[in-house]
């Protein structure tokens, strides 16, 4: 099952305390991470203001295609995540012709497909992960993992966005 057939799958069952939980703590991270480019023009969410070549609208679409990709894996494992090209450099910038504004509609869209899933998924259902150098050999994680993954990766773009913005216009985002 791909993810675009996955996420309309719908439950009458009541989330879990666990679910819940999982969920809040994403879409508060994800809120955080949303806060940090409210008011800002396509050009101040390309801008480029630490030596990181990071920029705010590069986040957006990172922590956006992240999600993505570990949602195809919670589904259908490393081969579902493995049919997504990655571009890894240009991941992290605003291409010609992208817009703050769509960055942050696909953000959405993407983070409603996760939301969804979540209250369909056995969260002890596991997948090996793909070989990557940064995984250990022969390892497996579960749906519950991935979440736990997506809430930390989240948080940690969140705080770079912090950085970014207040280096941008002096907004601070989360202090």
């Amino acid at each position: 099952m791909d993810i675009d057939e996955g996420w309309r799958m719908t439950s009458t069952e009541q989330l879990t305390g666990e679910r819940t939980d999982l969920l809040q703590a994403l879409r508060r991270h994800r809120g955080f991470l949303l806060q940090t480019v409210d008011g800002l023009s396509d050009e101040q969410a390309a801008t480029r203001p630490t030596v990181s070549g990071l920029c705010l609208g590069g986040l957006i679409k990172h922590v956006a295609g992240v999600e993505h990709r570990w949602m195809l894996f919670a589904v259908g494992g490393a081969e579902a995540m493995g049919r997504e090209e990655v571009d890894w450099v240009g991941q992290f910038q605003m291409a010609p012709g992208e817009t703050l504004a769509g960055l942050v509609e696909r953000f959405q869209e993407v983070a409603a497909q996760t939301d969804e899933l979540v209250t369909t998924l056995d969260l002890d259902a596991a997948h090996p992960l793909p070989q990557a150098p940064w995984f250990e050999p022969g390892a497996s994680w579960t749906v519950r993992r991935v979440l736990l993954h997506l809430i930390a990766e989240t948080s940690q773009h969140a705080g770079h966005a912090d950085i970014l913005r207040e280096s941008i216009d002096g907004a601070k985002t989360m202090g």
